[in-house]
């Protein structure tokens, strides 16, 4: 393991996204660079999982992927190294395999511990591993990184090499992949590209967008608490999300721009307000590093107006044209800042960020094969937490549409909002939402 002292100057830049995580670093002790700002997601393996093959093809992943051997310096400007790798911590543990163990909820819990343990951002590598055994057919194999360094569609990017390395390690040979585009060789191409006239057309069109704009934000109740971020996690029956996917594709929409319609109505019942600007999370990714490991997500506002819409597929309508707009000039937040410097004003200590998000990563591995392994990820998590990985201060919903049910988390400060009036919005949007879809057609 190196850490910060064993590494030499920065060799390159920081990217817009690193910068802006900077502008809220308060070291390696707490804060996007803290030790709780990590990433994790988890599969569940059928077949023989031969453990020296998984050390090797883990330290193939590393060696592959520069971003998770990559020590981000915050002082005298920021920067950051890259560093020689050395192999990723594999811990490998004993599950339950009695006739009654519930497995599926002790592959969740072992996420979960492996997503709430410390992970200095100041040691790489910045990938580690643990490996659940149920029995010598049936694993779960959790992946967790800082965040810093890889996002959730990373990590997605890394079980997909890892897949194809033990693979060809299991079958004696050396892994045959392409040659991997660097997060540096990113960085590189944003510079490039600042001044392009792209870049200057996406950022005339927030400009115009964002004039008058401020975010969403949920005023505060201080607790008791510690500051740390907490879980609160939902589901609803098979009807609401097949009636989501109806109402999507009737209006040449996605799931995501249906329940974002639903959420700018929940908002509008509980405020008034009727223009509403929510922040989301996007992949911020061109096609040529939709294989690279890095941090690309950007922190995208989408501005729906609520003026004018009669039902509810009126507002689907004005949240399909604010997502196609704004997916389409996706650029850096501090882009964005920089044309509309007002945006955040809305927030400060009495009122903090709301966040809506649809998760669906790419590769989203179900029952695939490689070699003699088949994987299927695990994306349903029902369990609440009292601690998980690092969010800014605030409150982001996380929606995920899955074939028979829609699964939704509600990550909050815990020391800034009351878990009680988390879980009523949660049930108040919830019963909404089954409403909305059910008569998209009714007044509003």
């Amino acid at each position: 393991m190196t850490t910060t002292s064993d590494t030499q100057q920065p060799t390159a830049a920081l990217s817009l996204q690193q910068q802006f995580l900077r502008m809220f670093a308060q070291g390696f002790e707490a804060g996007p660079f803290g030790p709780h700002y990590t990433e994790a997601f988890a599969w569940r393996v059928s077949g023989s999982v031969d453990e020296r093959v998984l050390r090797l093809a883990l330290a193939d992943v590393v060696e592959r992927h520069e971003a998770l051997r990559t020590v981000v310096h915050l002082e005298d400007g920021g920067g950051q190294s890259i560093v020689p790798a050395v192999p990723p911590e594999l811990e490998v543990v004993g599950l339950d395999a009695s006739p009654g163990a519930d497995r599926d909820r002790r592959a969740e819990e072992l996420m979960i511990e492996t997503e709430t343990r410390p992970f200095p951002a100041d040691h790489v590598p910045l990938l580690r591993a643990v490996l659940g055994r149920f029995d010598e057919e049936d694993s779960v194999l959790v992946l967790c990184a800082h965040h810093s360094a890889a996002d959730v569609w990373s990590i997605q990017v890394v079980l997909k090499d890892l897949a194809q390395c033990y693979t060809a390690r299991a079958a004696g040979k050396e892994p045959a992949l392409p040659e991997a585009t660097q997060y540096r060789d990113y960085v590189t191409a944003q510079q490039e590209e600042a001044d392009s006239p792209a870049v200057a057309a996406s950022r005339a069109y927030w400009r115009d967008t964002l004039q008058g704009a401020r975010i969403l934000v949920a005023p505060v109740r201080t607790t008791d608490q510690s500051p740390a971020t907490s879980y609160h996690r939902f589901t609803t029956e098979a009807r609401v999300s097949e009636e989501v996917s109806r109402l999507a594709k009737a209006t040449r929409s996605s799931p995501f721009m249906v329940l974002l319609a639903a959420f700018a109505v929940f908002t509008n019942r509980r405020t008034e307000a009727t223009d509403i600007t929510v922040p989301t999370f996007t992949p911020g990714r061109e096609h040529r590093f939709q294989s690279t490991v890095g941090s690309f997500f950007n922190f995208t506002p989408l501005r729906v107006r609520l003026e004018g819409c009669r039902t509810f597929r009126d507002v689907v309508a004005r949240t399909r044209t604010a997502c196609v707009g704004a997916f389409s000039h996706e650029l850096p937040l501090l882009h964005l800042l920089a044309e509309a410097p007002e945006l955040m004003s809305s927030a400060g200590p009495d009122a903090v960020p709301t966040l809506f998000q649809a998760v669906q990563p790419p590769y989203l591995m179900e029952g695939d094969r490689y070699g003699d392994l088949e994987f299927t990820a695990i994306w349903r998590r029902v369990i609440p937490q009292p601690l998980g990985s690092d969010t800014p201060d605030g409150m982001i919903w996380s929606m995920h549409l899955g074939s028979t049910e829609l699964v939704g988390g509600l990550s909050f400060s815990r020391h800034l909002f009351e878990r009680a009036d988390v879980v009523e919005q949660a049930e108040e949007f919830l019963a909404l939402i089954g409403e909305l879809v059910a008569d998209p057609d009714a007044a509003i």
